[in-house]
């Protein structure tokens, strides 16, 4: 049973202008530069047509089931395609549950920048001043763990060398951040910390370990008390290390690295490999909302969110900030969001400069460049309102795999 919808409708008000943070002393849309240069393109009309025959695609090439939601101030416009359950034949719906993989990042550096308001954390500081003998060098600052721009080799490059062979390994394991640390020092870095961009989750474990050392409570807590209660994503959960999906979701399904073999049902998990780089399960709308909300300026102060777009260019039409990526289009707009990969599933969330379109888009695949690249091809209809195809989609975020994308 394949579905096939697309459907327009009127979004009721969100609570979103309730949320008043203590830390927030202005509007963040006026902080930057960037900002300050002029105004930015006129949007024309998503292309759903378009967007959705992206969708067809994605599942043509692959994918069980692909969903796209673009909510457009106030408006939200719906694509969905194919299969929620391979086994029960259940029509994926859009409202249902996914895990995110490195969208997780962008929450994770939100909380370090709110703590950098609170005056608890110094981003130019070393991680050893908050961790003392973590890591191996004290010029690695929390800057460059935000940045990729540590040198810490990725972890997860060995781990799932052999795509299958690796999941099953940790698909129920706990570790430890500090385990998933010392995996990581086992190889020498990849730079010098400040040299150059190199991606690693690495990166994120150290920066969930930031995050609980400076509050004392958990990521699960600080993620529920800092962001997903203050904006309702009551669709949003961090249940590590349980492996149960909350509520109707979508499973996911990992492509095995030898062609032909049978899709493998990811869906129940830990997720411990990841944790604070990447274990987060949430829906197309509350990640709409999450980076609206950032780029509106309601999570943290004008100046941290002006820290997260210090961008560094990391492909023709890509660049890296602090937990943040900013992607340029063909129609001269820019939008910003993370890309996502986790077994099982892909995810494109972004949102234009103001917050005021926000696109997320799902495949619920990986290890398959061909749907990734598929999925990258939604930003142009949903943001531009025509069709484009970029070809380095697939090939900026690097080997992604099974594991999590740039």
């Amino acid at each position: 049973m394949v579905s096939a919808r697309v459907s327009h409708g009127a979004v009721l008000g969100t609570a979103l202008g309730a949320v008043v943070l203590s830390l927030l002393a202005v509007p963040a849309r006026a902080a930057t530069a960037e900002r300050a240069a002029g105004p930015a393109p006129a949007l024309a009309a998503p292309d759903m047509t378009a967007l959705g025959e992206a969708l067809r695609s994605a599942v043509g090439q692959g994918a069980p089931g692909a969903m796209a939601r673009v909510d457009d101030h106030g408006t939200v416009h719906r694509a969905v395609r194919g299969v929620a359950d391979r086994d029960t034949g259940r029509a994926l719906g859009i409202d249902d549950h996914f895990r995110v993989g490195s969208v997780t990042k962008t929450f994770s550096a939100v909380v370090l920048l709110q703590l950098a308001d609170e005056h608890r954390l110094a981003l130019d500081a070393p991680v050893n001043r908050y961790l003392p003998g973590l890591l191996p060098d004290d010029r690695i600052t929390v800057r460059h763990v935000l940045s990729h721009r540590s040198g810490l080799y990725d972890y997860t490059d060995d781990m799932f060398a052999d795509s299958v062979q690796g999941f099953e390994a940790v698909r129920d394991k706990v570790f430890t951040y500090r385990q998933l640390v010392d995996l990581s020092l086992r190889k020498p870095p990849t730079n010098a910390p400040g040299a150059a961009y190199a991606y690693s989750n690495t990166n994120f474990v150290v920066a969930g370990l930031l995050i609980e050392q400076l509050t004392g409570h958990s990521v699960r807590t600080e993620y529920e008390n800092r962001i997903f209660k203050p904006l309702r994503l009551r669709d949003t959960f961090y249940v590590h290390p349980d492996t149960r999906m909350p509520g109707r979701y979508a499973h996911g399904y990992l492509t095995p690295d030898t062609a032909g073999a049978p899709l493998v049902d990811a869906t129940e998990q830990t997720a411990s490999w990841a944790q604070s780089a990447g274990a987060i399960i949430s829906s197309t709308r509350d990640l709409n909302t999450f980076y609206s909300a950032l780029l509106a300026g309601r999570l943290t102060s004008a100046a941290r969110l002006a820290e997260m777009e210090r961008f560094t260019r990391v492909a023709g039409t890509t660049s890296y900030g602090l937990g943040l990526r900013r992607r340029d289009l063909s129609c001269g707009v820019s939008v910003y969001g993370h890309t996502g990969a986790v077994q099982g599933y892909y995810t494109y969330a972004f949102t234009t400069k103001d917050g005021g379109r926000s696109l997320t888009a799902v495949a619920t695949t990986s290890n398959n460049d061909t749907v990734l690249g598929t999925l990258a091809d939604t930003l142009e209809p949903a943001f531009c309102g025509k069709p484009a195809r970029h070809p380095e989609a697939a090939s900026s975020a690097g080997p992604l795999g099974p594991v999590l994308a740039e």
